[in-house]
């Protein structure tokens, strides 16, 4: 026998050297299947053999020839294998490794359309370093381990990004290259976001809504007690129990409308909106329903508008209304009676002209910041009241749920602390910024911008 180089077949010795490695494979695919949520996804020991007869017909194998003929390689399996790989809907990654003592040799040698949109990789590209699109050491521990011990892991992994995403990576030894040839192991990401929130969403809710209403409840139980009680033929007492108690009861049901809304937004905050809004439409349909109330209080809304372009953001025009009611809603509860607020909408500005402090000596703090897009422009929404103004230690906290600046007056109703969180994670989900500024004595302007919406590609 002698030893020969093929890239385009694999013989009879060959498959029986691999059998035992497929068939594992597609064990764990079957065991993976026990969970609900690996249904779509799963990978089957089928799926594996075709991708394992695609990765060796383009890289090198060392194979044994035989007295038996050798076959001529069908282009109608790898046709397969590579068609079996992009249907995959979870991301898939082949990776290949020749040094165990020098990281930088990890290189993705192959990757579904899945996997090329979640990292970024470069199209027509296909030996990509490793380290420059996963920089999570657990997860490339694991790559190596896969490599070259052989051993297969589940690995919890989150790429970053304003986001907070999660994902569950299965990584596990490939059979593709002989000995001297280097390893390949196989990385498949699954994503659990909509899990891993939905049980964040069930905990926080029980938790919070255990610990706010626990007053309102305690202080309704108490009037009931005192109305049958001395106070039940007591006219005055019970009227003013009553109003006392339609006010507690009003302020649970909006605690509770408000803990619900949050929760559905950051379960689906990782998922981008697809709607067209137009901005200036939105804050022209929040002053008029904000209207009534200012005027009651003598308060008067000005709405600005800098540049001419179209102010069309992709979002969603529900949540992108509450945002503005939200911060229109807090800057006239903070305003005093005969006052103004001011609404300033300026369309395609940067990033860094978003983000700049517009009050004379202020104090400013971004509270949240959207990943790095050097080329995009935003439309810029400013809400600023003439209020006390917020102290520059206080404002990391102003988007902290149930946070409440104290000694503040806001207005006729309590509010729940939760309306400038709704607002941080509707912008998050728009991969929008929000900031804050303030002098006290003053007032104080949150900022909210959203990336202007982009013409299609004709």
């Amino acid at each position: 026998m002698t030893e020969t180089t093929s890239n385009a077949f694999l013989d009879a010795n060959t498959l029986r050297r691999w059998a035992p490695g497929l068939v594992a494979m597609g064990v764990m695919g079957l065991t993976a299947a026990a969970h609900p949520s690996a249904a779509p996804a799963l990978l089957t020991g089928a799926t594996v053999t075709l991708l394992a007869l695609l990765i060796v017909r383009e890289r090198p194998v060392r194979a044994v020839n035989v007295q038996e003929p050798e076959a001529e390689p069908d282009g109608r399996d790898e046709a397969l294998a590579a068609a079996a790989m992009e249907a995959l809907p979870d991301p898939l990654l082949v990776i290949a490794g020749d040094d165990a003592y020098d990281v930088g040799d990890r290189t993705i040698v192959r990757a579904n359309a899945a996997a090329a949109a979640l990292l970024r990789l470069p199209s027509g590209v296909l030996d990509h370093p490793l380290h420059a699109s996963i920089r999570d050491p657990n997860l490339l521990e694991a790559v190596d381990e896969a490599l070259f011990g052989g051993r297969t892991q589940v690995i919890d992994y989150q790429p970053g990004g304003t986001q907070d995403r999660h994902w569950s990576g299965w990584v596990a030894p490939l059979p593709g290259r002989g000995a001297g040839e280097g390893h390949l192991a196989i990385l498949r990401l699954r994503d659990e976001t909509d899990s891993k929130r939905a049980e964040l969403m069930r905990v926080d809710f029980l938790a919070n809504a255990s610990h706010e209403l626990r007053t309102p409840l305690a202080s309704l139980s108490g009037f009931i007690e005192t109305l049958r009680g001395h106070a039940r033929d007591d006219a005055v007492a019970r009227e003013k129990f009553l109003t006392i108690m339609a006010v507690q009861a009003e302020r649970m049901t909006r605690l509770v409308a408000d803990l619900l809304s949050l929760s559905r937004i950051e379960l689906n905050e990782h998922i981008p909106p697809s709607g067209k809004v137009d901005l200036a439409g939105a804050v022209s349909d929040v002053v008029d329903a904000t209207g009534p109330l200012a005027a009651r209080r003598g308060i008067k809304l000005n709405v600005t508008r800098e540049g001419d372009s179209s102010a069309s953001v992709t979002g969603d025009r529900d949540q992108l209304i509450q945002v503005i009611q939200n911060l229109t809603d807090n800057a006239i509860k903070y305003s005093p009676d005969d006052t103004e607020v001011d609404i300033t909408l300026s369309v395609d500005v940067s990033a860094d002209e978003a983000s700049r402090a517009r009050m004379i000596d202020a104090s400013g703090l971004p509270l949240l910041t959207p990943d790095r897009d050097p080329g995009a422009r935003y439309v810029l929404i400013t809400v600023r009241d003439h209020g006390p103004g917020l102290a520059r230690e206080t404002m990391p906290r102003l988007t902290e749920r149930f946070y409440r600046v104290e000694g503040q007056k806001s207005g006729e109703r309590m509010g729940t602390g939760l309306g400038l969180a709704i607002v941080k994670h509707i912008v998050n989900r728009h991969r929008g910024g929000m900031t804050v500024e303030s002098v006290l004595g003053q007032g104080a302007a949150f900022g909210v911008y959203l990336p202007l919406r982009r013409p299609p590609v004709v």
